[in-house]
């Protein structure tokens, strides 16, 4: 298949198909089936459980603190780099923080969060810590969060907010704004926004085949092996049986 690789705008009627499927599934289409190495942020996991995230990224990057950033990046609290990016935070686009995997460094509190809160965004995910947890559940935020770990610090000595709006990493994988972002319980998985049509149909029907075998083998009481992991023949037998034409994918 041909593609372009140039970013798009992602329609929320295919982040609302992407909420449906299994993070591990979507995994499955962008190793296997397009080949990306490493689409999965290791290390980043749920703080708010049994939330599914699917959001088109904003991005943030954090470096270590040295005095020209500082006065480059806090002349005007207004416009730093956080408060710009969260501002591009609207309904269905989720902060995405590149904090150099710094385990403890908080990307922000509950005081600047407020901005995505008022944006009515759909959460955050970082490689660093989130601090005041409590505070945005208590106070109904209703963010989605990934990060490594809950604390009580600041983003300081380890890094502050330089950089927003470019290709960043997280967890070890690729974002760039504008790329989806997929979490449940899982984790998260980081899929090109050039890919996102693609990679729903492909997720949506490989999890309809593996549906339709599990009822063949219960049926006939055999062992998975049988009929797992569904062919090609079988995927298109499940498409036929559902009213659709047959496919290569």
């Amino acid at each position: 298949m041909e593609r372009s690789y140039k970013s798009v705008e992602v329609s929320k009627e295919i982040l609302d198909r992407f909420k449906k499927v299994p993070v591990a599934t979507v995994w499955s289409c962008l190793n296997i089936y397009l080949g990306v190495p490493l689409p999965y942020m290791e290390g980043v996991r749920t703080m708010t459980p049994n939330k599914r995230l699917a959001a088109r990224a904003r991005t943030l990057r954090f470096l270590p603190p040295r005095l020209d950033i500082d006065f480059e990046t806090k002349k005007d609290m207004e416009k730093s780099p956080e408060m710009l990016a969260m501002s591009r935070c609207g309904e269905d686009d989720v902060l995405v923080a590149d904090m150099m995997g710094a385990k403890y460094a908080a990307i922000a509190g509950d005081v600047k969060l407020l901005l995505l809160k008022m944006n009515k965004a759909a959460g955050l995910v970082t490689d660093g810590a989130i601090r005041d947890l409590d505070v945005l559940e208590e106070e109904g935020y209703d963010l989605i969060v990934y990060a490594q770990e809950r604390t009580p610090y600041g983003g300081r000595p380890w890094a502050e907010p330089a950089e927003e709006n470019i290709d960043i990493q997280c967890g070890g994988a690729l974002v760039r704004p504008g790329d989806v972002i997929v979490g449940d319980n899982d984790g998260v998985v980081v899929v090109p926004s050039w890919f996102a049509e693609e990679c729903i149909e492909w997720v949506e029907d490989l999890e309809g085949a593996e549906a339709f075998v599990k009822e063949k083998i219960i049926k006939e009481n055999v062992v998975p092996g049988k009929y797992y992991p569904p062919s090609q023949d079988t995927i298109n037998e499940y498409r036929k049986s559902i009213g659709k034409g047959p496919t290569n994918h």
